[in-house]
């Protein structure tokens, strides 16, 4: 993103300024937030008026951590400042949830709030918390507005820092002392404010030379995007196909390389991963996802690393080249100093590669259409993603949310635009994200797959889409329990612990809200199902399955959390490499 911020037009020739509710709407406006999600009280109803007044829609929510969630689905789809306005005390900690997803996801979102009058500080107000400091540990900035020349600045300071324009994107807190909301607002306080976009270090031609001549010296090189790829699509998809690279992409950017361009090879991600011999992250943190890097599972690469934050480029193993500079333009830069020279390639690894993803894809599609019914009756997991595949609109907008039902879900299904819990695994985000996804793209048809125990966190928010008119399929994956930790209760310790649930009857829910909905028991049942709910929406289908397939995520060990990487095989690998007499370095 480039540009800058102003808030010239905020300026007034009168002697006093609007008060400061209304400012700060104004100011809103004037950086095109398309809505506002919130919940309505007493510390925030002034500014909730004046964003009423200025003609921006408020989607009013049951729960503030849905509020957040929403402003970040519709930042992440929209690439704009996504919005929340929260009351005091319980307002704030019911969001913390929400703020803390999207500051860990790098979303641009702006959470506004008040706080009680500066006449009662300290003095036991109605809903007093200290609410900057607490959650200061998880926002890019937070501050208290206690004073009215203070206003402008704040907001503006917060909307530059959450979209990434001083420092690292994320999440932007600032609330207002009640008793500033209607003070006027002074001239002296409305001077332009100038925000220059962050623009990171120029591209160093000598660090190009090195990272076009080490990727065409490469024989087995992998591509892997994040956050920093998505507004880079052509480019990097012209950089696949100039590079003849293999490439996976994670949960990020699942869908900005479709899953038929010759370089995806996403169902041998483990086995490329371990193979590579350098691997160029665009935009993307070495994680839990992806091993933190580590050389036990990268047995064998070296990195080039293209970002344009930090923490995006130098976390957990540096590369050998460092490309801090906008990715798209980095990406331009190496095809065309390319140009037209050969790469050095193991093609018998490529072709292994793409034929073990086509095997295990094709057998995967088998699987999903034949799943066998439990020992119960109830159907597998996979005859629902499958029906649920073969409706999928090609312009779909997919949410996907859940524990062991997410793990079904990231295997088999795939749409242009999918969104999920993220790294902090925040379930519970699929009916808020599907509310605020329809909206944001209300020409797209919006699908929701979501296991019953994450549906669960904000199915009362089933209650908003319907007054808002949000055409979004809830589907729900109703297996009674949290399966995950069943499973993993079961096997370690042979019993489970208040971890079962009930199969709840959730389409009766959703009608008792004014939603169209069906309870789904029989496979047989599915396609016309799902057909009448997509040409229907908002609608729901609550469908009934059996508890007893077990998960990839169960099976990968990830709810035993080990100690040193997130899956059972990561975590061998890793003591293994430590225990050897001889390491081999990050450098080598």
């Amino acid at each position: 993103m480039r540009g800058t911020l102003d808030s010239e037009q905020c300026v007034t020739e009168n002697d006093s300024g609007p008060p400061v509710a209304e400012l700060i709407a104004r100011v809103l406006r004037r950086h095109s937030v398309e809505r506002v999600f919130g919940l309505c009280g007493g510390h925030i109803m002034p500014l909730w008026i004046g964003v009423h007044t200025a003609g921006i829609p408020i989607i009013d929510v049951r729960d503030e951590r849905a509020a957040v969630h929403m402003a970040q689905a519709h930042a992440e789809l929209t690439g704009q400042l996504g919005v929340a306005l929260v009351t005091a005390g319980p307002g704030i900690t019911n969001a913390i949830t929400g703020i803390a997803n999207a500051q860990i996801s790098r979303a641009p979102v702006l959470v506004l709030s008040g706080t009680v009058p500066g006449p009662q500080i300290n003095r036991g107000a109605l809903q007093e918390l200290d609410q900057s400091n607490l959650v200061r540990s998880i926002t890019v900035y937070a501050s208290t507005v206690s004073d009215s020349l203070q206003a402008l600045y704040e907001v503006e300071n917060a909307a530059a820092r959450a979209l990434g324009l001083i420092g690292e994107p994320g999440c932007a807190f600032v609330d207002f002392r009640a008793d500033v909301w209607a003070a006027q607002s002074s001239p002296a306080s409305q001077v332009p404010l100038k925000i220059q976009l962050r623009i990171p270090t120029c591209l160093d031609k000598d660090v190009i030379s090195q990272a076009v001549e080490l990727l065409l010296s490469a024989k087995r090189p992998l591509v892997i995007s994040g956050r920093g790829a998505r507004s880079a699509k052509q480019t990097l998809l012209r950089f696949l196909d100039r590079l003849d690279v293999a490439y996976i992409d994670t949960g990020e950017t699942r869908g900005l390389v479709p899953a038929t361009h010759p370089a995806f090879v996403g169902a041998v991600r483990s086995r490329v991963m371990n193979e590579a011999d350098v691997v160029v992250t665009v935009g993307r943190r070495l994680d839990f996802q992806l091993a933190y890097g580590s050389p036990a599972i990268f047995k064998h690469a070296r990195f080039i690393r293209i970002a344009d934050i930090p923490s995006e480029l130098r976390d957990n193993r540096r590369g050998v080249v460092e490309i801090f500079a906008d990715p798209g333009e980095s990406l331009d830069a190496i095809i065309e100093l390319a140009g037209n020279r050969p790469v050095v390639r193991d093609r018998q690894w490529l072709r292994s590669l793409r034929q073990e993803h086509r095997l295990r894809s094709e057998q995967l599609s088998q699987t999903m259409a034949n799943a066998a019914p439990g020992s119960d009756g109830r159907m597998h997991p996979y005859r629902l993603l499958g029906a649920i595949q073969a409706q999928l609109p090609p312009d779909a907008i997919l949410v996907i949310d859940g524990g062991d039902f997410l793990s079904f879900a990231r295997i088999g299904l795939s749409a242009p635009t999918v969104l999920d819990p993220g790294a902090f695994g925040c379930i519970g985000v699929g009916v808020p994200y599907g509310i605020a996804a329809s909206l944001a793209c209300p020409e797209r048809s919006v699908v929701v797959a979501s296991g019953d125990g994450a549906f669960g966190f904000n199915a009362m928010e089933l209650d908003t889409a319907v007054r808002h008119k949000a055409r979004a399929v809830f589907i729900v994956g109703n297996n009674g329990a949290w399966q995950i930790e069943v499973h993993d209760q079961m096997v370690r310790y042979g019993k489970s612990v208040g971890t079962r649930l009930r199969f709840s009857d959730y389409a009766a829910m959703a009608r008792a809200f004014g939603m169209r909905a069906e309870r789904i028991e029989d496979a047989n049942d599915l396609a016309g199902a799902i057909t009448r709910a997509l040409a229907q929406p908002p609608a729901l289908l609550d469908v009934v399955i059996t508890p007893e397939a077990v998960s990839p995520d169960a099976k990968s060990g990830l709810a035993t959390v080990p100690d040193l990487q997130a899956l059972a095989v990561w975590d061998q690998a890793e003591r293994e490499w430590r225990a050897r007499p001889t390491r081999v370095t990050l450098e080598d």
